[in-house]
């Protein structure tokens, strides 16, 4: 049995959509073994995947292989986390309590060199 990479990270709940999946893997923050990967790969029994979930690098062994999205404890039998503690514990950006005007946000979007 095949499953493709974006379909079984939304079905782990990796990602809340499957679409926000896809964009994951096709912009380079999903990886299986250190490689880069598209949304179409198979996904195979022991594959370790490493994704990026905001502010958290999320590291997953495939333990079982499923196509439809399963309750939050039935997860262990088809994935293992191998995050590390440290990756939890990383401090997390302070929410802005207003909305930033045009120049702030294009000055929040260019690197910190330019600033």
């Amino acid at each position: 049995m095949d499953v493709r990479i974006d379909k079984w990270l939304w079905a782990v709940r990796i990602y809340k959509s499957r679409s926000l999946a896809t964009a994951a893997c096709s912009s380079g923050n999903v990886r299986i073994q250190g490689q880069r990967i598209k949304p179409a790969r198979a996904v195979h029994i022991g594959d370790i995947i490493t994704a990026v979930t905001g502010h958290i690098t999320r590291t997953i062994r495939v333990v079982g292989l499923l196509e439809r999205r399963v309750g939050a404890n039935l997860l262990p039998e088809y994935m293992e986390d191998l995050t590390p503690a440290s990756e939890y514990e990383k401090p997390r950006p302070e929410p802005l309590s207003f909305r930033p005007h045009v120049r702030l946000r294009r000055k929040s979007l260019l690197p910190k060199g330019l600033r």
